[in-house]
């Protein structure tokens, strides 16, 4: 067989980013943008394989003695994470295994890093971590002309588009960016399903609360990529040149679809592009695809949308006959003074629970997702955005912390403000971005410290689950088992470093 030119990496992340909650609660999501470079790379004539450590289970060690083994001729770090925003507090699991694989390799494989981290700070991640190359934007057109240059053992790394490195003399170069795709069904054909063992993967645990058994019967499938809106806490068009959006035809997703039915018996399907209910021609193509497959009943599938853009009934009706169960809302605040600061979206409280009623109505399961300690938050608003996530009492609620992402407006923003950030020299490091982890470090406000915020953020994850309205409706809507399955849940302790040792934030 001929040498590998790219092993596609998932490092490990998931004991440091969720703790206790990474066994039974966190989802096992299949890597898209491995399975996405990797079919690109294998269409050019490339010998391409995908080593997942999340699915896997590995450690960093058995993780970089597996790319030892394999020996390819560059390993591709892909480092994003489960929601779009959480590249970078899988960074340190990446550099763990790299510092090993360098260890054991005797630095002889050349390595590139990618995702959201690395083109938000491609100079940083160069300096800082123990990579050789970074690559700054999608990837795979960066990728493919690196292995040309490396299979021929040239030098001309400036020929290569995207790529950050150092030269002969150890000065950093920057090439100019990579094309942008446009047409995604010809130049960025699809994921490829054959080179992941589709049986490692777990669902969200909500994400399948009216059947809990189905949960390893589970993909996460890319219909789009980019993001048309700034929201000024958001870091996820880092890797795209301009904020738009870019869509695959219904034909190739239902495709894709279908093979995962077929081959897999996969109905839990996740729609993790930033932005899926915005163009209604898309959604109803994709759903009309569904129907004359009769595959409307099979599916359990996800996606995000916003409060404003749930505004096309029929739109939606066709959404809930074709198998779109979850809709995942980004509410962020109660308060309209806090989410016009970080242009969110310009709707006010009544909007946003009728609109949610609505959708209930029609038939849709809602994640409602809310963000304490945006920069004009107070205790008393982010107490009014709870009472919201409890008057609306959507079937899941995610509760997260402001983080400064880097690539984020808000990181800038912070910077100036000169706020202590987990990258700072005294803080916990990128671990430190991360909503789970022991070190997590949130924004402060303009009143109030991240620990204060982080405190209230775990405090109203146990108010909302525990609510006595809440598991009742559970039990109304799912049953017993999946009431029990909550419990469990909220037993779950998450430790924080604040708590235990003193801490300046």
């Amino acid at each position: 067989m001929s040498k590998l030119d790219a092993l596609l990496i998932t490092p490990p992340s998931r004991l440091e980013v969720y703790q206790k909650l990474s066994g039974e609660y966190a989802a096992i999501e299949p890597p898209v943008w491995s399975s996405l470079i990797a079919k690109y790379l294998m269409n050019k004539g490339y010998n391409v394989k995908i080593l997942d450590a999340e699915a896997e289970f590995y450690t960093h060690k058995e993780t970089a003695e597996k790319i030892c083994d394999e020996n390819p001729t560059l390993a591709v770090y892909i480092i994003y994470g489960q929601q779009p925003s959480a590249s970078t507090q899988c960074m340190p699991g990446g550099r763990k295994t790299a510092n090993y694989m360098n260890e054991i390799s005797n630095g002889e494989i050349k390595s590139l890093v990618m995702g959201t981290h690395a083109s938000a700070l491609p100079q940083r991640t160069l300096l800082e971590e123990p990579y050789n190359f970074v690559c700054d934007g999608e990837g795979p057109i960066t990728i493919e002309k690196l292995l040309e240059v490396l299979n021929k053992k040239s030098s001309h790394f400036d020929k290569v588009p995207g790529l950050w490195y150092k030269d002969k003399d150890n000065e950093i170069k920057k090439n100019n960016p990579a094309v942008m795709f446009e047409n995604l069904d010809t130049d960025l054909p699809g994921q490829a399903w054959n080179l992941l063992d589709l049986k490692k993967y777990k669902a969200h645990n909500w994400h399948t609360f009216d059947d809990l058994d189905s949960r390893h019967k589970y993909a996460s499938l890319q219909t789009s990529l980019g993001c048309p809106f700034k929201c000024t806490f958001c870091c996820i068009n880092a890797p795209f040149e301009r904020n738009t959006i870019r869509f695959w035809s219904p034909k190739h997703i239902i495709k894709e679809i279908k093979y995962l039915v077929e081959n897999h018996s996969i109905y839990n399907i996740k729609i993790p592009d930033e932005m899926f209910v915005l163009n209604p021609k898309q959604v109803t193509g994709i759903c009309d695809e569904i129907q004359k497959e009769g595959l409307g009943e099979k599916l359990n599938f996800w996606a995000y949308a916003r409060i404003d853009t749930l505004n096309d009934d029929e739109m939606l009706k066709k959404m809930i006959k074709s198998g779109f169960k979850w809709l995942a809302l980004g509410i962020e605040s109660s308060s309209e003074h806090v989410r016009d600061g970080v242009v969110k979206g310009r709707f006010d409280n009544f909007d946003i629970e009728s609109i949610v009623k609505k959708v209930r109505d029609m038939g849709f399961y809602v994640g409602a997702n809310y963000i304490f300690g945006l920069p004009d938050d107070t205790k008393d608003t982010m107490r009014e955005t709870l009472d919201l996530s409890i008057r609306i009492n959507s079937e899941w609620s995610n509760f997260y912390s402001a983080m400064a992402y880097p690539g984020s407006q808000l990181y800038n923003f912070a910077r100036e403000k000169k706020w202590i950030l987990p990258d700072d020299k005294m803080g916990p490091g990128w671990i430190g971005y991360s909503q789970h982890a022991y070190e997590t470090l949130p924004l402060p406000t303009e009143n109030l410290k991240g620990s204060e915020v982080l405190d209230f953020r775990d405090e109203a994850f146990n108010i909302y689950f525990k609510n006595p309205d809440y598991l009742s409706m559970i039990k109304k809507t799912y049953g017993e088992k999946t009431v029990n399955h909550i419990k469990k849940m909220t037993d779950h302790k998450i430790k924080r470093k604040h708590h235990d040792v003193e801490v300046n934030y």
